[in-house]
């Protein structure tokens, strides 16, 4: 495909690789083609051209960040939340430059430009406000401001009584340049009353006029650029629905949401939405909903001894009942999963599908589209494996033929089953161990869909490496699964937040903290009880945008297979009845916390956390600060769920500019009363039974209290 051809839809447009011509037209190249050298590197030939590119850029602008891999992948925000750009700016000598941010939604013709303001050593910073969920392009200009450069050197001459006479001239001419090279308009009409204004006068008449800050403010404005200079690139961000970045999900089977051991049905999952939003959550996950295979259906607790009404693992997608687009019969029919989707958005709840693109034997695409699976070659199909593991009831799809090209067809199809259910009112999608398939198909798919539903989120469901986790961010994926679920020491949790809130993967990986999922019940867990089940919720739910809790969890549910992180007895391969009043059960805590994310502003930019020293090693301290809404969080959370702690902690009061001895009000940002903290100072007990966190909110001199 050309670049010019992906320019003109709304999905990829940031890719910065397109194919030669002979490449885009030509068969597709495998590893015995020719290799050649690429066309790199600075052209050769006619000195006055390269003469006059260089000159075009004497301003340096360089640095830039968010710049995802040199341009080829787009950062993300979110839409109505500024977007905030920095980069190195500068000229030779000591002559002021000026910067300013451009900034345009993909394929409209209305350029916006903001003004950058100078932080320290050469660095800017400017920042706009995407208005829509779509995708944004944005550069950056720089030029010589020589009526600021004129400014700063005749009011030091003015200062040392010096003659400035000639200085009164230049400055003049500065303006008069102005108005000759700017648009007939009010700025120019402007431009041209300074300059009839100091044509005539004496030195100390024509600088009272010249520097005055309404000259400055008007040259500012409407004063001619000098070597203007352009950044070399345009660079591209998406704005994401706000729920992109900051959700609540709670998963569920939907078989096991009715009464009893029955299936559960569309109909009964519609009567757990109340609790489900009482508990707070935004997003209501399903596992798939879709036929289960007959062929080699496993049976409780991943036996492969299944008895008759053993209802097999939702992950073995497919039966003569239909496949990817299709629901299991016991669940209901698409107008009751229409209905269900409705009274979900009535209780301000969006529904999440689990995409898995796993096949069971029984798949109908199989005897439809046989090359779209992979063969053994004694004609067998090739299940899928993790040696020595093998996953008998669950078969590989094909994403590339022989020759190396994609396997179209399949490609196009895998879209269409998003599509389809996008088109039934689901916009969030969980997807099941993407990190297995190809990143080109990934990055197609997510783009053909955000075409037509921009607001569609996908979360990247691959525990892997490190880098393949951040290239299915860049590449599309709004929300990752993260290494949260084994970092449990103080240590551990600050290295691996700083890594995602300060370095580059802040612009492009957002992590949704999943406590526990249905593959996943963490040691942590089995050995902690209650009190642990708290804790990692409150650090869950404080330290991340996205969080998440598998049906439960509530209930601290962790009864595990010995020695592994799995449960015993798993909802995949059973119906569970769950009794989610039963005692000893943290809604309250869930309850709270999730109160307390949607009240406080703080809350919503992940990348905002700050990590203060509190004097203990079982003791995670850290706040959330949003200077723009004057809205503070600290947080103490005990990370040892068996024995309590006493500790000091010291209150950032530097962060306000304030002496160490000074007082600051704070509320108990769970209890709602306040009271005033004195000095840096202070000491505080936390106790696992009785809450193992604490979180407060600071009210700084001169800010509201509610």
């Amino acid at each position: 495909m050309h670049l010019e051809a992906l320019q003109t839809g709304t999905g990829a447009t940031w890719r910065g690789w397109a194919p030669t011509n002979s490449q885009a037209e030509g068969p597709w190249f495998m590893y015995d083609d020719e290799l050649r050298p690429g066309n790199t590197g600075r052209a050769v030939g006619d000195s006055a051209r390269e003469m006059e590119i260089l000159a075009s850029s004497r301003i340096c602008i360089e640095g830039v960040d968010p710049e995802i891999d040199g341009g080829r992948f787009a950062a993300k925000c979110v839409a109505g939340r500024p977007f905030t750009v920095r980069a190195d700016i500068f000229g030779e000598g000591h002559d002021s430059v000026r910067a300013a941010l451009l900034w345009w939604r993909q394929g409209a013709q209305e350029v916006h430009e903001t003004p950058m303001r100078f932080l320290e050593n050469d660095r800017w910073e400017g920042s706009f406000t995407p208005p829509e969920n779509a995708l944004y392009r944005y550069t950056l200009i720089a030029w010589r401001d020589d009526f600021l450069t004129w400014r700063k050197d005749t009011s030091k001459k003015v200062a040392a009584a010096l003659n400035v006479d000639v200085e009164a001239e230049i400055g003049h001419r500065l303006v008069a340049a102005s108005r000759d090279h700017a648009p007939e308009g009010e700025g120019r009409a402007a431009l041209e009353s300074v300059v009839h204004a100091t044509n005539h006068g004496s030195t100390e008449e024509r600088l009272d006029i010249l520097m005055n800050e309404d000259t400055l403010a008007l040259m500012t404005r409407a004063g001619r650029r000098y070597c203007l200079t352009r950044f070399d690139r345009d660079l591209a961000v998406f704005a994401d629905r706000e729920i992109a970045a900051f959700s609540a999900w709670y998963e569920l089977f939907p078989r096991s949401a009715a009464p009893g051991l029955r299936h559960g049905t569309f109909r009964d999952v519609i009567d757990r939405l109340p609790y489900v939003r009482d508990l707070g959550f935004d997003v209501l996950y399903f596992t798939p909903i879709h036929p289960i295979g007959r062929t080699n259906r496993k049976g409780r607790n991943n036996t492969l001894t299944p008895g008759p009404d053993d209802v097999g693992s939702p992950y073995a997608i497919g039966s003569d009942e239909g496949g990817h687009t299709a629901i299991h019969p016991e669940l209901g029919t698409i107008e009751d999963f229409d209905a269900l989707v409705e009274a979900a958005r009535g209780h301000g709840l969006e529904i999440a599908l689990d995409i898995a693109l796993n096949a069971s034997p029984d798949h109908p695409w199989i005897k439809e589209h046989p090359d779209w699976f992979e063969w053994r070659p004694d004609g067998s199909i090739a299940y899928a494996e993790n040696p020595p593991k093998k996953y008998e009831d669950i078969v590989n799809f094909r994403y590339y033929l022989e020759d190396g090209s994609p396997n179209a067809p399949y490609w196009e199809a895998v879209r269409d089953m998003f599509l389809y259910w996008a088109d039934h009112g689901v916009l969030c999608f969980r997807v099941d161990n993407p990190h297995t398939k190809p990143f080109p198909f990934w990055e197609w798919v997510i783009d053909e869909v955000r075409a037509k539903h921009p607001g569609a989120v996908f979360l990247s469901e691959a525990f892997t490496r490190p880098k393949m986790m951040k290239r299915l961010a860049k590449l599309g994926y709004n929300q990752s699964y993260s290494y949260f679920t084994w970092r449990n020491t103080k240590a551990e949790l600050t290295e691996y937040l700083t890594e995602l809130t300060s370095e580059e993967c802040r612009h492009y990986m957002r992590p949704n903290f999943f406590v526990n999922t249905p593959d996943i019940n963490p040691y942590f867990l089995q050995t902690s009880g209650r009190a642990g089940h708290r804790i990692r919720l409150a650090l869950a739910a404080t330290l991340a945008g996205n969080y998440g809790v598998y049906s439960g969890y509530e209930i601290c549910e962790a009864t595990p297979i010995p020695g592994k992180e799995e449960y015993l007895d798993s909802e995949k391969y059973e119906i569970r009845d769950w009794d989610f009043d039963r005692e000893g059960h943290i809604k309250d805590d869930i309850r709270l916390l999730n109160g307390i994310r949607r009240k406080h502003a703080a809350m919503r930019d992940f990348t905002n956390l700050e990590f203060f020293d509190a004097h203990d090693g079982a003791v995670l301290y850290y706040g959330r600060f949003d200077p723009a809404t004057e809205n503070y969080l600290l947080f103490h959370v005990l990370l040892d769920p068996h024995a309590g702690r006493e500790f000091s902690f010291d209150l950032p009061l530097w962060r306000f500019g304030l002496p160490d001895e000074a007082s600051i009000e704070v509320q108990d940002a769970i209890h709602g009363n306040h009271f005033t903290w004195h000095g840096k100072e202070h000491r505080l007990t936390l106790d696992p039974e009785t809450r193992p966190y604490a979180i407060w909110r600071l009210i700084p001199p001169g800010g509201a209290r509610d």
